[in-house]
């Protein structure tokens, strides 16, 4: 009998020590910390993030990505991907995250576990900041060809409103076609419009015009993660102490209400 009780209970363990093997191995935090590094999707944007002159990421996310790193205790490694394959990246765990001013759409929260929104944006029309006033209205536009993103909430705006365009790999591409005259107009997030365009920027001749969209930015995690949960957590902590108000305010970035 104390044989069977023994055999019985050894059963009981091992099935106990799998099932906390498989809890650990399901864990996205456990997986991060275990490698001691959280990898972040990005791609070249202003001011969410993008280079200094020291080559090194920097931006209201990359310093937001930072700052919850350390709170995990792990490395931060900022990863530049093709953002038409954000999702597939994150599946693979090429990363653990889309942390890019990525805007909350259906289709983001179809494929990723979405965290609560921390920041407002507007997609909006640029372009030769002498002919911007010409165009108020969506119809006014009909006729002008457009750069966008691939994969954007700006390429969604530009379908939805039935406009003509052409995609480019980034929205600072975008930029550069308006820029070269090959396009009549880029449709990006108004963060980026905000930081890049009007006097003493480098696209000083180019201006918004109309704003197509208004919406909010959240971080993509793999469906299912518990890391999501963790950077809500955060996204709470640092807006009421203060600490997303002093980085939007260095960013110009507008908070989520």
């Amino acid at each position: 009998m104390k044989k069977i009780i023994a055999i019985l209970l050894a059963g009981i363990m091992l099935i106990s020590f799998a099932a906390c093997g498989a809890k650990k191995s399901d864990s996205d935090l456990a997986y991060i910390k275990d490698k001691g590094v959280l990898t972040v999707g990005i791609t070249d944007y202003a001011p969410m993030d993008y280079k200094d002159k020291n080559g090194e990421w920097t931006g209201f996310d990359a310093e937001f990505a930072r700052l919850v790193g350390e709170k995990l205790g792990v490395k931060v490694e900022f990863v530049e991907i093709d953002w038409d394959n954000k999702f597939l990246e994150l599946k693979t765990k090429s990363i653990d995250c889309i942390w890019n001013g990525m805007t909350i759409t259906e289709e983001v929260q179809k494929n990723t576990n979405c965290t609560n929104a921390y920041a407002k944006n507007e997609q909006v029309v640029v372009m030769a900041a002498d002919k911007a006033a010409q165009y108020s209205t969506v119809d006014s536009l009909k006729s002008l060809k457009f750069a966008v993103e691939v994969g954007s909430a700006g390429k969604t705006a530009a379908e939805d409103n039935k406009l003509k365009f052409t995609e480019v790999s980034n929205q600072t591409n975008a930029l550069l076609e308006v820029k070269s005259g090959s396009v009549d107009a880029c449709i990006i997030d108004s963060t980026m419009a905000d930081t890049m365009t009007g006097e003493g920027t480098s696209y000083a001749d180019l201006a918004s015009a109309v704003s197509l969209t208004k919406e909010e930015y959240g971080i993509g995690c793999r469906q299912g993660s518990d890391l999501t949960d963790m950077l809500n957590k955060y996204i709470t902590e640092f807006t009421q102490d203060g600490t997303l108000g002093k980085l939007a305010e260095k960013y110009k970035i507008a908070l989520a209400d």
